[in-house]
């Protein structure tokens, strides 16, 4: 006699067969398994060789939860016989099926508690209790409830039970990555008890890890708990940091250095120890060696706020590092806007760290050597940027703490040539007094404030270049350039004066007025720059600022005063003026688009500094392999 089909084979043939050769069966409906340890996983995979055994009898019938996604694999469900008859027809084939489904017998609430208890009680003698901890850490294959009991349970007795650390640790980690995201909270802010002895780098590797959440909340909860385990071991808490940010994925890099960044100064002293602060040093440079430039920023900023760097031979050893990574060592491409970039933003991280003590001249030369000379072929990184005038100003910035220059009086050539090309001559007149051309000279403020600047820094370490080492004619030239100058600088200056006169407070913060004050205070100073070099011989002791550096209260709530002081006329008096007088003709109106409005706001570091992502850009980068597994 044929024997009759069993049921689960009944139900298979109906199944649609995956690649792997096994049937997917889809749970209807969840509240016909009331003791389903995963309530949130609605597909269970059955195996073509169990459903063969299962035909053989029931009391041999095995499933397996398919957890597609999950990060690690489950343990096997306990058997249990079947609960309904098997006269069902095919119509209930799936539930007949549902309700027989083998589960594993969870730990409940009231478990859960009964052995916290028994551990509790235990106090001196609670190593003795393995099995009410393994209750314990069995929790979390239960529900919700029992899981969130067991996130608190499993920590605080987990230094109890050594012996079973890797898998308390691990049944942490299964709730750090569950679906409800209160109980992956749970789970986080427990994770510091964990961290003791030989775990504390494995826990700070995790929680490091646990940064890449999109949850806010979670992730505030992850920056508590390093903080947390940081007070513990710092040494040991940056170990997992650093194995992550040169080993782990894009996300997990990025998030762990602004970690680093933001967070480090926050902590106190007694815990960023000189040693400490060794191994951050140690280990950032070999993160340097293939960095962004986002990257190359970040951790520049974490090693100009260490303590033990913060002295003389500190701010050199930076400077150092900034140079290996700026390459100064070989000839810029100006076509190659990774390599300007590369440039201009380790030029930008080091010129904080020059002082008198702190020489540039390394950067001061090899600008003067190899991008002066490019300047105008040079590619911008970023379409909005005037690349020119960022070397400029970065130059600028460098020239008064640069020391003894091997090739001085070269450089100093150099610079004089350049700025003839931004100090035009007067243009030639008609007889009847009036402009042969069409148009004015255009004057180009902020470039020449940068390269006045720079030649006045420079020209005070060989003080009789203009005398001594430019020929009369060329000399003469210069100061019908300067004179010219000048005198459009005077009529400007005023125009300035009286648009801005009488505003005050938000009156002056408008966009026009905001151009029109830093107008002013470039022409200012290349009115005081001119007038030193008008002396004969010429002089180098003044002093000004920056017109883009910060601006000083005494400026801001004395703008007439500052002004007056620097507006006088910059043709010297006793020196008869080689030009004609131009009183008699219209008035000088100096054209549009002479100085950056954007000069004094502009931060480059903020226009999206490094093109592209790791992998492109700054030389080797591409090198490096990506989707690693850790």
């Amino acid at each position: 006699m044929r024997e009759r089909a069993h049921p689960y084979v009944d139900v298979a043939r109906k199944a649609r067969t995956d690649r792997a050769g096994a049937l997917r069966l889809r749970v209807v409906s969840l509240a016909s398994l009331p003791h389903l340890p995963w309530p949130s996983r609605s597909c269970w995979e059955v195996s073509s060789r169990a459903i063969a055994r299962a035909a053989v009898g029931p009391q041999r019938r095995v499933l397996e939860p398919s957890c597609a996604g999950s990060a690690r694999p489950h343990g096997p469900l306990v058997r249990r016989k079947r609960a309904a008859g098997r006269g069902r027809d095919r119509a209930t084939g799936i539930a007949g099926l549902c309700a027989s489904i083998p589960t594993l017998m969870a730990v409940t609430v009231e478990e859960l508690y009964r052995n916290y208890g028994i551990l509790a009680d235990a106090k001196d003698s609670v190593a003795q209790h393995k099995d009410a901890y393994q209750v314990i850490l069995d929790g979390v294959k239960g529900g919700p409830k029992e899981k969130r009991l067991a996130a608190q349970f499993i920590p605080k007795f987990f230094k109890s039970f050594p012996e079973l650390a890797d898998a308390a640790i691990n049944a942490q980690l299964d709730l750090c990555e569950d679906e409800d995201v209160s109980i992956r909270r749970q789970a986080i802010k427990e994770l510091p008890q964990f961290a003791a002895g030989e775990n504390l780098p494995r826990v700070a590797d995790i929680l490091t890890q646990l940064l890449q959440t999109d949850d806010s909340a979670e992730f505030n909860l992850v920056n508590n708990a390093l903080l947390s385990i940081f007070k513990m071991d710092a040494r040991g808490t940056l170990g997992g940091l650093f194995t992550q940010i040169l080993q782990g994925e894009d996300i997990v890099r990025e998030r762990a250095i602004k970690f680093l960044s933001t967070k480090l100064k926050t902590l106190p002293e007694e815990v960023l120890t000189k040693e400490v602060e060794d191994y951050i040093f140690t280990e950032s440079k070999r993160v340097l060696e293939d960095v962004t430039g986002e990257e190359f920023v970040l951790l520049m900023k974490i090693l100009s706020g260490l303590k033990s760097l913060q002295t003389v031979s500190g701010r050199q050893q930076l400077v150092e590092l900034v140079a290996e990574q700026a390459y100064l060592e070989q000839h810029l491409n100006p076509a190659d806007a990774d390599s300007v970039d590369r440039l201009l933003q380790c030029t930008r991280q080091a010129v904080p760290l020059f002082s008198k003590n702190v020489h540039s001249t390394r950067f001061v030369t090899y600008f003067c050597e190899h991008v002066m000379s490019n300047l105008s072929t040079l590619t911008s990184p970023v379409a909005e940027l005037d690349i020119q005038l960022e070397v400029l100003k970065l130059l600028a910035e460098m020239s008064p703490f640069c020391g003894d220059m091997d090739k001085l009086e070269a450089n100093l050539s150099m610079l004089f040539e350049k700025l003839l090309e931004y100090m035009p001559l007067p243009p030639e007149e008609a007889e009847n007094g009036e402009n042969a051309g069409n148009e004015e000279p255009k004057l180009q403020f902020s470039y020449v404030e940068c390269l006045l600047y720079s030649f006045h820094q420079l020209g005070k370490k060989l003080p009789d270049f203009l005398t001594d080492k430019v020929n009369a004619e060329r000399l003469k030239d210069f100061k019908i350039r300067l004179q010219y100058f000048a005198r459009g600088l005077q009529v400007y200056i005023r125009q300035l004066r009286v648009a801005l006169q009488g505003k005050t407070g938000d009156a002056l913060k408008t966009d026009e007025n905001k151009i029109k004050v830093v107008a002013l205070k470039i022409t200012n100073n290349i009115n005081v720059l001119i007038k030193d070099l008008f002396h004969n011989p010429p002089s180098y002791k003044s002093t000004v600022t920056l017109s883009w550096k910060p601006v000083q209260k005494v400026e801001a709530a004395g703008l007439k005063r500052t002004t007056s002081d620097d507006t006088t006329s910059s043709t010297p008096s006793k020196k008869p003026s080689p030009l004609p007088k131009r009183d008699s003709r219209q008035i000088y109106n100096p054209p549009s688009g002479k100085y950056s409005g954007s000069i004094g706001n502009f931060s480059y570091e903020q226009r999206g500094g490094f093109r592209g992502g790791r992998g492109r850009g700054w030389g080797g980068r591409g090198n490096r392999s990506r989707g690693r597994i850790y």
